[in-house]
């Protein structure tokens, strides 16, 4: 059979799409480029705001006109049942929530070129009112860590030397279980060999409840210094309206303790631009969180609402207000990211080789997980000192040295 395969969303998206392909790679079973060459096509889905979840459908009617489709990822469980056709079935909740029962466990990985990384729990355990996501993947199923390091080795064994984790909250991990994210990343690290380790986003309140103990595991060689936070706000106001069930303070108190712990590590948050209640007052608020914090990666994103989520028929702020608070973000983002990657020039790091990228060119990562492009076509998952001599808008500039 020849599979075609597209993949969007988030990492734990990709990472689910991946192994599920991959499991489909038996008895003769080839990837094609082109999906008039394909017999299946398999579309791993995001549906995170309106916008794109309409291009999703868009693509699945256009797969669909060349050869089957199978659809997985988050619009199955929302829309799944007016999806369904002669050439279009779907993966339906159930199917995907047996995927973390055992299915996911020992997939072997055939084709390296479509792994993207280890999810290790399903579902969340937070009741946000915008959250579509929380609608399509259910409450929290923690993956076994045996099964976890497993994979793990043999994503080592393909010569795979990015280890990433994710989840929809990887600091929700084994709240169902008993055994936490922290005790996970050091049995993670405890595996012999040369690779490094990016611990995917993680939520507030639960982190809040695990933040020490979580330096500490980041403490070890092959933890990236790397967190993603999401606060969506940097009002309480708006914060209590979201659901979000923590205060600033406490995403305030997590980032201190990364920024005392780590201080050259990389930030990365979320913000959720002209939710319903947003006025002048929580959109300063959030500006001078922002300036506090100074995260190096802001991810901003305008209010979708989303059917089946509680907030699907509120009142929206003035949409010329909200254009207005989004650029004001952006131009806050721009220059915090900008005197960050000035600050740098000059410096020596050690870039963690990962990634191909054009005009014989090889990107990779520092230790706090900043992109850093070297010329030359070098080894992947291998070690190079560099200076730091420019930057992009999004990555450094290395000079081997």
């Amino acid at each position: 059979m020849k599979i075609y395969f597209e993949s969007y969303g988030c990492t734990l998206n990709k990472s689910e799409a991946g192994l599920y392909v991959n499991s489909l790679l038996r008895d003769g079973s080839t990837i094609v480029d082109n999906p008039a060459d394909a017999d299946l096509s398999v579309i791993s889905t995001c549906m995170v705001i309106k916008h794109t979840e309409n291009r999703m459908l868009s693509r699945i009617q256009e797969l669909s006109s060349k050869s089957k489709v199978r659809v997985m990822g988050c619009l199955p469980p929302v829309s799944g049942g007016t999806l369904e056709s002669d050439t279009i079935e779907v993966l339906h909740p159930r199917e995907m929530r047996s995927f973390y029962y055992g299915a996911l466990d020992d997939i072997e990985i055939r084709e390296p070129s479509l792994f993207d990384g280890i999810p290790i729990n399903q579902g969340c355990t937070g009741n946000c009112n915008f959250c579509i996501s929380r609608v399509a993947r259910g409450k929290l199923l923690s993956r076994p860590v045996n099964k976890i390091t497993s994979q793990i080795r043999m994503q080592l064994e393909r010569n795979i030397g990015e280890v990433r984790i994710s989840s929809l909250d990887t600091a929700a991990y084994g709240k169902d279980t008993g055994v936490r994210l922290p005790s996970l990343i050091r049995e993670i690290c405890s595996i012999e060999g040369d690779f490094m380790l990016r611990v995917g986003m993680m939520e507030p309140r639960n982190t809040y409840e695990i933040v020490d103990d979580l330096m500490d595991s980041y403490s070890d060689s092959k933890v990236f210094k790397f967190l993603h936070i999401p606060v969506q706000s940097g009002d309480d106001r708006i914060l209590d309206s979201m659901n979000r069930e923590y205060k600033l303070d406490e995403f305030l108190r997590i980032v201190d303790k990364f920024r005392n712990s780590y201080p050259d590590g990389t930030l990365s948050t979320d913000i959720i631009s002209g939710y319903p209640d947003d006025d002048e007052e929580s959109f300063n608020n959030t500006l001078k969180m922002l300036e506090l914090t100074r995260p190096e990666v802001i991810n901003i994103t305008r209010f979708s609402p989303r059917q089946y989520t509680r907030d699907f028929n509120r009142k929206l702020p003035d949409s010329g207000r909200v254009k207005r608070w989004t650029s004001e973000y952006t131009e806050m983002h721009r220059n915090i990211t900008r005197e960050k990657m000035e600050s740098l020039h000059g410096r020596i790091e050690t870039v963690f080789l990962t990634e191909r990228v054009k005009d014989h060119t090889t990107m990779g990562r520092d230790q706090s997980y900043r992109a850093v492009v070297v010329p030359g076509d070098l080894p992947l998952y291998s070690r190079i000192d560099v200076e730091i001599v420019d930057h992009g808008n999004t990555y450094l500039v290395g000079k081997p040295i």
